[in-house]
């Protein structure tokens, strides 16, 4: 049996149907994506940082750990949201290293470059899943800057780097399948010998996550010019700085949340995130009120009122990783919804438009796959059990079903460990909703 944060459930989790409209604030927890780049930027200043609102994930917990093989000290617990990480300055613990990661791409690929600062041999490796996850763009990048790295055949996982430090110089990324590999190389690259340019080839998917990486890395004091569109430069050597860093809620998380009303009615208020965020993510509230949503945004909230109404056409390139919550939201309202762009979302911890569009029509929905996207309209919902496929989001997103559903049923619900462990406890404390036993299993 499971355990989530005073939720106990089997290897399925029924979901309860919310017993009404809603109205509620709730401050989702911290982001996975902050917490990760503050966890990195503190290890590589020259001194002691305090990280308030961090994220107790499996992937944040995967990064703390890499980063205590390569010889950073921490104090404090994820669970308590308050860590104190003793930086280095990059001068890792020399010698042969196995950093395992589990399925946490931003661990994978961060490192991937910042252990390139070390000393010695340093092999990266996952589960199964980040051995079929694109690493290889990065690879190459970091080949042209003089780096001794290597991937596997495939051009994924593992990562086995003989590091001597990062000269720097100009090398360029493909971005088409991922923005963590230009993460990884600016979150190094204050600490290369001589400066380093890079620029982004293809076209670049996710392009607000590098702002997340540079105002993080700003906030530790490092120097970054540049953009996605003109390429970067960022002088070196130079030093992050420790400082007292506080992480905000999860623009992400705060997605599924915003999706109640949308689905159920009611009211929904954000704490912690709007206008001041530096999370691209929150332009998810937009589309709710293209889909006839009120939406207010104030400089540290959000909130969302009413039932989405009609079917929006919406390029997803920048906000992907909220593409599931709405085209769950796609089943409950009028006409056809159309999300563009998102062809990177195959290469995530699942294919998040193929099997997406699978458990969509499990639950009743016309759903149309396209090569970068889908095509859904309402059909007729009913219950049913769905797969998670080892995916977080897929059992976050499509657990909303069951809140206009009666009888939806998230397997393997353990997934959502990855990055929000207290998802279900907080979901049925915000829509009132009782959840009932679990398909043979426990409540």
């Amino acid at each position: 049996m499971l355990s989530f944060k005073g939720i106990h459930v089997s290897d399925r989790y029924a979901v309860g149907r919310a017993t009404g409209p809603v109205d509620f604030t709730i401050r989702p927890p911290g982001s996975k994506s902050i917490t990760n780049r503050a966890l990195v930027c503190a290890a590589l200043a020259s001194g002691v940082s305090r990280l308030s609102g961090v994220l107790c994930s499996e992937d944040t917990r995967a990064m703390l750990d890499a980063l205590g093989v390569l010889g950073v000290e921490s104090e404090g617990q994820l669970e308590t949201g308050e860590i104190q990480i003793s930086g280095t300055g990059g001068r890792f613990t020399s010698g042969d290293h196995r950093l395992e990661v589990a399925n946490s791409g931003t661990t994978m690929r961060f490192l991937s470059s910042v252990a390139c600062l070390g000393s010695g041999c340093i092999t990266i490796d996952g589960i199964p899943r980040m051995r079929e996850r694109p690493i290889l763009p990065l690879v190459d990048a970091l080949r042209g800057l003089g780096v001794d790295i290597h991937c596997g055949e495939n051009g994924c996982p593992p990562v086995v780097i003989n590091a001597r430090g990062l000269q720097g110089g100009s090398t360029s990324v493909d971005g088409s399948l991922s923005s963590q590999f230009a993460s990884g190389l600016l979150l190094a690259a204050p600490l290369a010998r001589n400066t380093l340019h890079l620029e982004t080839a293809g076209q670049s998917v996710s392009g607000p996550y590098l702002k997340i990486t540079t105002e993080v890395m700003k906030a530790f004091g490092v120097s970054v010019t540049g953009n996605i569109r003109e390429g970067y430069s960022i002088p070196a050597p130079q030093e992050y700085r420790p400082c007292d860093y506080a992480i905000e809620p999860d623009a992400t998380a705060a997605s599924y949340f915003l999706a109640i009303p949308a689905i159920a009615g009611g009211k929904v208020t954000i704490a912690g995130l709007g206008l001041n965020s530096i999370q691209g993510d929150i332009r998810f509230a937009e589309c709710l009120s293209e889909m006839g949503c009120e939406v207010d945004i104030g400089q540290s909230q959000i909130t969302v009122s009413g039932r989405a109404r009609q079917g929006i056409d919406v390029d997803m390139n920048d906000i992907s990783d909220t593409a599931q919550t709405l085209a769950v939201i796609a089943l409950f309202v009028e006409g056809q919804t159309t999300i563009r762009n998102i062809g990177h979302n195959r290469l995530k911890e699942t294919d998040r438009i193929g099997h997406l569009a699978t458990e969509l029509r499990r639950l009743g929905g016309n759903v149309d796959e396209t090569d970068d996207g889908l095509i859904i309209s309402a059909g007729t919902p009913h219950s049913a059990t769905v797969k998670t496929y080892d995916d977080h989001r897929m059992a976050m997103s499509l657990a909303l079903a069951g809140l206009k559903i009666e009888g939806v049923v998230i397997s393997d619900p353990g997934c959502i460990r990855k990055t929000y462990p207290g998802y279900f406890r907080d979901l049925e404390g915000v829509t009132g909703a009782s959840r009932k036993p679990s398909v043979g299993g426990g409540s």
